[in-house]
């Protein structure tokens, strides 16, 4: 008897990339959620996808780009943020007389273990070296260079405790974060041991943390309201625990970089009658600075490279600063005002400036700060592609393209997409927060073609058993990886 080929012939297979997108966002478990795709060929400029590539999304951190590509265009590759000393005074036989300033630019590296740990030793050093032994006046820190709060505009109250969220410092040091470590007693019934690194941060700690029977459940809370000093330590540590590292943010960079300045004062045999002061905006005393000389000065790496460390980590503070920097300088593209105008505002409309150069329309990108952790940001994917496609005809395309997150290899991508197409191919800038999951960037398909691509997820809650929500954006991306044709 004879059978059908019809019959026994297996379902068409899908092929086309529209298709398999289609596919994969349209699975029930994206039901309540929104995406926003946009895919085009850097090549000849056609899009190759989009899915409401119009509709205003949250980006999270991929709004990091947009900060990379206003302060490349305003400062420049090669930029570098100085911190100074100053002085007014006289200096006569060895002595100083008046204050001396730690004036700080934003510089969002200093203290790193990798570029100026000993920045205080290197500025004290250049103070001795003038001759100075001894300064008969006050060391004022001040970080009023930034107008405007340490904290960026619709960052969220629940976060700024964290490290990730640190005040934003034109006087920044240690990444404005500090390590807390809690280490149980020896024996149950004890207080755990709470300490600080750097032990100067400029925090009290308030400790009612309990040692609790070996084996039974940690509990361990961590508490600094916003604005307070006081670092509330509670709950239990089981005896014989590891002890747990927590990477908090710091009340007062600005505090804390003065302290390690009067610590290398005192290392170098320079004496100070007065007393640490601290000047935080809107307190600062432009005209104190702006009559002092310079003394001393540390200057940051290249900008480049400062976003190079920013955008693999994901760094807040580092892309927040560099917009600060950018709205402090004089080279922002924003026009003069006689009334109050932060730092941020002054940068936020350099930015509209050079998107509106770009092409950007007004109503696709709504950015309020320069790191990503405001939920009031919004772009459009095709706002973010248009972003991509600019920046790749720049001549610091390939600085950006490498400062990027690589997939399976470096940054906050390094355990992402391994072992296909898309390992060491894609390179782009991570965006995550909660119900929200974003990718942008680049990639170079099967076929040899270059992309830029921007996808986002937003409002999705996976439900139990689901893939990661980064998987399922990530997989979208190997398919661009994979693409042999556009068929």
């Amino acid at each position: 008897m004879a059978v059908s080929l019809a019959a026994t012939a297996a379902p068409p297979v899908t092929t086309t990339l529209a298709a398999r997108i289609d596919a994969h966002i349209g699975a029930p478990r994206f039901a309540a959620a929104d995406w926003g795709i946009a895919v085009v060929s850097l090549d000849d400029g056609s899009t190759l996808y989009s899915h409401r590539a119009d509709r205003l999304l949250q980006p999270a951190s991929t709004a990091k780009l947009f900060t990379a590509a206003l302060a490349l265009s305003t400062l420049g590759a090669d930029y570098r943020l100085p911190t100074r000393l100053l002085a007014s005074g006289t200096l006569a036989n060895g002595r100083l007389d008046g204050p001396l300033i730690l004036y700080g630019m934003g510089d969002p590296t200093l203290g790193t273990a990798n570029t100026s740990a000993d920045w205080a030793d290197q500025l004290a050093s250049q103070l001795a070296a003038r001759g100075v032994h001894r300064v008969h006046g006050n060391v004022i820190a001040d970080d009023s260079y930034f107008r405007g709060p340490l904290t960026g505009y619709g960052w969220e109250a629940d976060d700024l405790q964290s490290a990730f969220a640190a005040p934003a410092s034109a006087l920044s040091v240690n990444e404005n974060a500090v390590r807390v470590t809690v280490t149980p007693a020896t024996h149950a019934g004890q207080p755990a041991q709470v300490t600080l690194d750097p032990a100067d941060a400029g925090l009290t700690v308030a400790n009612a943390l309990a040692t609790i029977p070996e084996g039974t459940p940690d509990d361990i809370s961590l508490y600094r309201a916003p604005g307070s000093t006081t670092l509330h330590a509670f709950g239990s540590v089981a005896m014989g625990a590891a002890p747990r590292h927590y990477s908090l943010s710091l009340a007062d960079p600005a505090a804390l970089a003065g302290a390690q300045l009067l610590q290398a004062l005192r290392q170098r045999h320079i004496r100070v009658d007065g007393k640490l002061q601290v000047r935080h905006w809107p307190e600062g005393d432009a005209g104190l600075a702006a009559g002092a000389g310079v003394v001393a000065e540390v200057l940051s790496p290249p900008l480049g490279e400062i976003l190079h460390r920013g955008l693999k980590r994901s760094q807040n503070l580092y892309l927040q600063n560099l917009l600060l920097a950018v709205g402090a300088s004089p080279l922002a593209d924003a026009p003069a005002s006689t009334g109050f105008v932060s730092s941020a505002q002054r940068a936020l409309e350099t930015l509209h400036h050079l998107l509106d150069r770009i092409g950007v329309p007004a109503s696709a990108s709504v950015l309020v700060e320069g790191s990503g952790l405001a939920r009031r940001n919004l772009v459009t994917p095709n706002a973010l592609v248009r972003l991509l496609v600019y920046l790749a005809a720049q001549p610091q395309a390939a600085l950006l393209r490498e400062s990027l997150p690589i997939a399976g290899v470096d940054g906050s991508l390094a355990w992402r997409m391994r072992g296909t197409a898309a390992q060491g191919n894609v390179h782009a800038k991570t965006g995550s927060m909660a119900y929200v999951q974003c990718l942008a960037g680049y990639v170079t398909t099967a076929a040899g073609e270059h992309l830029a691509f921007a996808i986002m997820l937003n409002n999705y809650v996976p439900t139990p058993g689901a893939p990661r929500a980064s998987a399922d954006v990530d997989a979208i991306a190997v398919m661009l990886a994979n693409l042999a044709n556009r068929g």
